[in-house]
């Protein structure tokens, strides 16, 4: 019998009524879009070309990892419709499991997915708009305006952040989608420049644990990129029909997500060759300069520059949804359960995630927080998919579980896992199987993220009898 959730009915401090549902499924979407698409695309496909070196071992990790990515969409999919409650994953573990686990996610999520992508999103931000800007304020500065700004707009409700969402990701989506058609029309141009890629042979090496040791190595930039479909759950309760709206939007965006990915890198492979796509560091930027000189290079400059502020703007959006989860089940102080008045968000708990992700920027420790965010991030998306065994297990018919499963897809109308329970383990094996290749290649910076990690069992049980003092009261 799992532990008894904490007790909200004698609060302290009052909460207002329920989060307003006020987004459809181009909401969704582009939610589900915005968490995945920031600036890795243009970075990280050289940390691929790096670890592997043929043309179909680069394309294919990415192929790879698209399928991995779809396979998780499934996943939240079927959770979210047995479960449409705000906060996510951290609802999910909390009653498929037990609160403390569910403590924990939300725990490493504030402290280390959230603002520590963010942080690093907002600096890669200010260091390209200084470079067509022009804006002679220090980068920190300029990264932490950017926050501040973000998390006001989101403070006016969650339609007036899903809309500025909703309008960067249209703005990446198409500077992405730009790279990829100038690079085709550079390629079908037959450019003096362009050189024959050889696709064969398929490995360049003779099969050996050295070649499946590169290629797990390749896997983690890769589901760095992928990352982020989970966010769409967080706004669940925000999303009008939830239980088709949110299923549909994770499946459509992460497949939109997956083709833009694919095509980018076929184009980057085909443009640079992989010897030149490992040798920079910023590929968009290098195909762009390439196939349209200096007006590419500032296109594409440009165009990194939405995508970083639209991840951001993203992340100040959902995230935040978290906290006020764990707020409102006294997991985190009442007070920031509180909505406002008129615009029915969590104003308390946006200012707090944008306050700890400022501080991240100004103090400086973005980058070691950045090291250990997929370690965290692929560790939990195993354990929230092992949620869907207890979800369907026929004896789970007591408390949440039985209500999870009165919800449930099969009479609610909502997705189903296809390929349950084969395809789910696969995705389980998949993200545990990166966890363990960012430990060995990260032994130090992944131990830090575990001592955040069990560092929260103390305050899970001090938040607990805090909460229970004050209700007896």
């Amino acid at each position: 019998m799992p532990e008894e959730r904490v007790s909200t009915t004698h609060s302290a401090e009052p909460v207002a009524p329920g989060l307003a549902p006020k987004l459809g499924l181009f909401d969704a979407t582009m939610i589900v879009m915005g968490g995945m698409v920031g600036g890795g695309i243009f970075i990280n496909p050289y940390v691929v070309a790096e670890r592997v070196h043929t043309p179909l071992l680069i394309v294919g990790v990415w192929m790879v990892g698209g399928v991995i990515a779809l396979l998780g969409a499934f996943v939240y999919a079927e959770l979210g419709a047995q479960m449409p409650q705000v906060g996510g994953e951290y609802a999910y573990l909390r009653e498929a499991f037990h609160p403390l686990l569910g403590f924990l996610y939300g725990w490493v999520a504030l402290l280390v997915i959230g603002p520590g992508g963010a942080a690093a999103v907002a600096v890669t931000f200010a260091r390209y708009a200084q470079q067509w800007l022009r804006i002679p304020v220090p980068e920190t500065l300029l990264a932490a305006a950017a926050v501040a700004a973000l998390t006001l707009v989101n403070c006016f409700g969650v339609r007036s952040g899903s809309n500025v969402q909703s309008l960067l990701m249209l703005l990446k989506g198409l500077a992405l989608t730009g790279v990829i058609v100038c690079g085709a029309w550079f390629l079908l141009g037959k450019h003096p420049m362009v050189q024959a890629v050889a696709w064969c042979p398929l490995t360049g090496e003779q099969v050996s644990p050295g070649l499946f040791a590169a290629i797990g190595a390749a896997m983690v930039p890769v589901m760095f990129s992928y990352g982020g479909w989970q966010t769409g759950n967080f706004v669940a309760a925000e999303i009008r029909d939830p239980r088709k709206n949110l299923s549909r939007g994770l499946l459509l965006g992460v497949a939109g997500v997956v083709v833009l990915y694919v095509g980018a890198n076929f184009v980057y492979v085909n443009v640079l060759g992989p010897a030149g796509l490992a040798a920079s560091h910023t590929p968009g930027f290098a195909v762009m300069q390439r196939v349209a000189g200096a007006n590419g290079a500032a296109f594409i400059a440009i165009g990194i520059t939405i995508s970083a502020l639209g991840f951001l703007s993203q992340t100040v959006l959902t995230y935040p949804r978290v906290l006020f989860a764990m707020a409102e089940d006294g997991l985190a102080p009442r007070g920031i359960a509180r909505l406002h008045p008129r615009y029915r968000v969590p104003t308390i708990a946006i200012a707090f995630l944008g306050a700890i992700t400022i501080a991240a920027i100004l103090l400086g420790n973005y980058e070691q927080l950045l090291n250990y965010v997929e370690v965290m991030d692929c560790l939990f998306f195993g354990v929230t998919a092992l949620c869907l065994f207890v979800f369907r297990w026929p004896a789970a018919a007591d408390g949440a579980k039985a209500e999870a499963k009165e919800n449930s897809v099969s009479g609610g109308g909502g997705y189903r896992m296809p390929g349950h329970p084969l395809t789910t383990v696969m995705f389980i094996g998949v993200c545990w199987a990166v966890t363990a290749v960012t430990v060995y290649r990260y032994p130090v910076n992944s131990l830090v993220g575990f001592a955040i990690l069990f560092a929260g069992i103390p305050f899970y049980f001090l938040r607990r009898r805090l909460t229970r003092n004050t209700d007896a009261h």
